[in-house]
């Protein structure tokens, strides 16, 4: 398997450990005061949803538009950057756990990456469960990726194209490429970025088995019998023929095991590989204000830059 670097994690990183640990210290006393409500009830839902919403910064330069393809359409969040060349298109599909964000909420993300490799970057406004269980968000996210390939050219001036997403977006990102090399389009995409990812959600896998009672998993596939179907837990799929993909995780990530899990089964399909594991960080650590996850966005930017540059 090929890593990307000299060692899984990166000796480099060992400078900002100190400062992640005062960061998680810091985080869990601020949460321990704040209880969160039950998203398995109406009014907690609603409660969640709209405290996540007020934390959103908007990057100010987005614009809303419908993608269509295969007779499904499905909103989509645009973000181009400054001056005329566009140098590939993004397609960014947010996490949330299936049941909470929007594409909206990447609006800052998307803009530093549009800016950074001077991308346009298209955000998908999937349906969220548990009103739109699955498969109503694969569906959604696959019709934004057909859109994409059929108008990247037209719309953008360049038909390089790269996808990725983080946490129930990472899942995502996988099951519609699986869906787009059915159609034989998977190879359109010059690499997929996978954040900490949850790849297993029937718990039948060591790394599944960590997270087979959160209430995502009831609230998405809950009324799947069999969730091992590559449609919700990719990792049992045939997995060859797909594009490059960076794996990154926290190493205090509990879904630690199940992105490991996950490499190996990509690179024994024959895939191109790419994992990296971040020291004393836990999910979603990307978006935290420290050196550790400024360190992982530059590796992610700059693997994104060479995929898209390569002919």
């Amino acid at each position: 398997m090929e890593i990307g670097l000299k060692r899984l994690i990166d000796e480099d990183l060992a400078a900002h450990v100190e400062e992640s640990r005062k960061f998680n210290a810091a985080s869990r006393a601020a949460a321990a005061g704040q209880p969160m409500p039950d998203p398995a009830t109406p009014e907690g839902l609603r409660q969640i949803r709209e405290r996540l919403a007020s934390t959103a910064q908007s990057g100010g330069k987005a614009v809303d538009r419908l993608a269509e393809a295969g007779g499904r359409q499905v909103p989509v969040r645009i973000t181009v950057p400054e001056g005329d060349e566009v140098r590939g298109v993004f397609l960014d599909i947010h996490g949330g756990g299936f049941y909470l964000g929007s594409a909206a909420w990447g609006d800052g993300r998307n803009a530093r990456l549009a800016e950074a490799l001077g991308v346009a970057v298209v955000s998908v406004d999937y349906r969220l469960a548990p009103e739109h269980p699955w498969p109503a968000a694969p569906d959604d996210c696959e019709t934004a990726a057909r859109w994409l390939v059929e108008h990247a050219e037209s719309l953008f001036g360049t038909g390089k194209l790269a996808i990725g997403g983080a946490s129930a977006g990472a899942n995502l990102t996988v099951v519609t490429l699986l869906r787009l090399r059915s159609l034989g389009l998977a190879e359109r995409f010059a690499g997929a970025a996978l954040l900490y990812g949850a790849y297993d959600l029937s718990g039948r896998s060591p790394g599944g088995r960590l997270i087979a009672d959160e209430f995502f998993i009831r609230a998405y596939a809950g009324h799947v019998a069999d969730r091992t179907d590559p449609g919700i837990s990719p990792l049992y799929g045939d997995l060859a023929g797909l594009p490059p993909a960076l794996l990154v995780v926290g190493g205090l990530d509990k879904a630690l095991e199940d992105n490991l899990a996950m490499a190996a089964r990509l690179s024994a399909a024959g895939g191109d590989v790419d994992v990296r594991v971040y020291p004393e960080s836990v999910q979603g650590f990307i978006s935290f204000p420290t050196a550790m996850a400024a360190a992982a966005v530059r590796d992610v930017e700059s693997w994104l830059g060479d995929r898209l540059a390569e002919e």
